[in-house]
């Protein structure tokens, strides 16, 4: 688990300007990557950090062979077109190179002049997705979410009696996540309508979102060797917003017995900033349990997961229509909450999907499931803040939503924020719908 050391030092300040900004998300105490290149451009993608409104494009950085030793080998495996090699060198190696990266990047470093001929405005850039996936996990990790969603089916009895026991979670594909900015199309599927007697086949009329965090694996583990709590967080690269689009009323009517299919796998997206765990170590918090809640099993508990496991990760929804944005407004927030409230974390996610032996490979990446929040307003989806469409959301134009319209944007943006420490954010992770396809 990391602990603070001076890459973290809330005084420092770069000679990159923007990123010295009370609001900035890329201050020199995050610096995440990114895999980009130039817009409208045959460039080859390449893996970047992020530091104010810059990118410091890491295959410069490679070539001008400004650092030396085990940065330098981390520099030369970012500089790929996808960050799975660097993944793959382990914590030491991310470490060396943050260091090498923050101490550059300050005011009145000597690297200035040779690192400032490296930088490209991010708004001269497009994202690709930051890694190869191999595999996707999504857990369901919010017991506020689940209870919101048992509640609707199960009145009486809405968690199922495991969820409290075992962190919950199911195999995704990987083929369709996109990253930040992409549209897709409305997805077709099978759905029963209510008071129907067989299904009918066509688009989507209950498209939602899911407010997640993505956890990106870096070292992998041998096929059959478990990875323990301890060492559960030396495993993971860094962490990314998630928007998992799920079809209401397709997963309705397939989800049982085997769980959701096409409900799930048109489209998943991504922010393309990964923020590594050793720059969200000053917001790490005691990951409690209430006392009347059965405790982690053994292999699922640790001091210092009980001491920091948790992070405060501040969390925001927010919803575009086409009338907004032809009238030139920004999206309207619907949802805010924080990461704090999971029931399970990152370490035990990693502990658990290893425990028998799965082996997991740089670049795979996990989902949170839902972050919903204790209250309705902290609620990640619409079937949630919408009591399953029954409350229809009043947006500021006078406009409402139950479920997503054709045109509809959503935007998710995350960030750590607190007195005594440097701000974190994350960026956006952006969606638009677009309409089905005609058949």
């Amino acid at each position: 688990m990391h602990t603070l050391n001076e890459t973290h030092n809330p005084a420092l300040r770069s000679w990159v300007a923007s990123a010295n900004l009370a609001s900035a998300d890329f201050t020199i105490q995050n610096l995440p990557f990114a895999v980009f290149r130039r817009k409208d451009s045959a460039e080859a993608f390449r893996g970047g950090v992020a530091i104010g409104d810059q990118i410091l494009d890491l295959a410069a950085v490679a070539a001008s062979s400004v650092f030396s030793a085990e940065a330098a080998s981390a520099v030369q495996a970012g500089a790929q077109d996808k960050l799975n090699a660097l993944m793959a060198l382990g914590a030491n190696a991310w470490s060396a190179l943050r260091l090498a990266l923050s101490r550059a990047l300050r005011a009145g470093a000597a690297e200035e002049a040779q690192l400032a001929a490296c930088l490209v405005p991010q708004q001269d850039a497009e994202y690709g997705v930051p890694a190869r996936i191999g595999d996707y996990t999504d857990f369901y990790t919010s017991v506020h979410h689940a209870t919101n969603i048992g509640k609707q089916f199960r009145p009486d009895n809405p968690l199922l009696p495991n969820y409290k026991w075992v962190p919950i979670g199911y195999h995704g594909r990987a083929s369709s996540i996109g990253v930040s900015g992409r549209s897709f199309l409305r997805p077709m599927g099978q759905t029963l309508p209510p008071g129907a007697t067989q299904p009918s086949f066509g688009p989507s009329k209950r498209l939602d979102i899911e407010l997640e965090l993505g956890i990106f694996v870096g070292t992998g583990n041998a096929l059959g060797e478990p990875v323990s709590m301890a060492q559960a967080e030396d495993h993971v690269f860094g962490m990314c917003l998630l928007n998992d689009w799920s079809a209401r009323d397709i997963q309705a009517w397939e989800y049982q017995p085997l769980g959701p299919f096409l409900s799930k796998n048109f489209a998943t997206t991504i922010s393309p900033w990964i923020v590594t765990l050793e720059a969200l170590a000053p917001y790490r918090v005691p990951f409690l349990r209430p006392e009347a809640d059965p405790q982690p099993l053994p292999y699922l508990d640790s001091e210092a997961n009980r001491q920091q496991g948790s992070l405060d990760i501040q969390l925001q929804v927010g919803l575009q229509t086409p009338k907004m944005r032809e009238a030139g407004q920004g999206d309207a927030t619907i949802c805010r909450t924080s990461y704090r409230h999971a029931y399970w974390t990152v370490a035990q996610m990693v502990t658990h999907h290893t425990v028998n032996g799965c082996n997991l490979q740089p670049g795979d990446l996990f989902g949170s499931g839902t972050l919903s929040g204790p209250t309705l307003d902290q609620a990640g989806a619409l079937i949630e803040l919408t009591t399953g469409g029954k409350n229809p959301l009043q947006l500021p134009n006078g406009e409402n939503r139950t479920y997503l319209e054709d045109g509809d944007a959503i935007v998710i943006r995350g960030w750590c924020e607190k007195a005594g420490a440097a701000r974190i954010g994350f960026g956006e992770c952006r969606g638009m719908v677009m309409p089905a396809r005609q058949i």
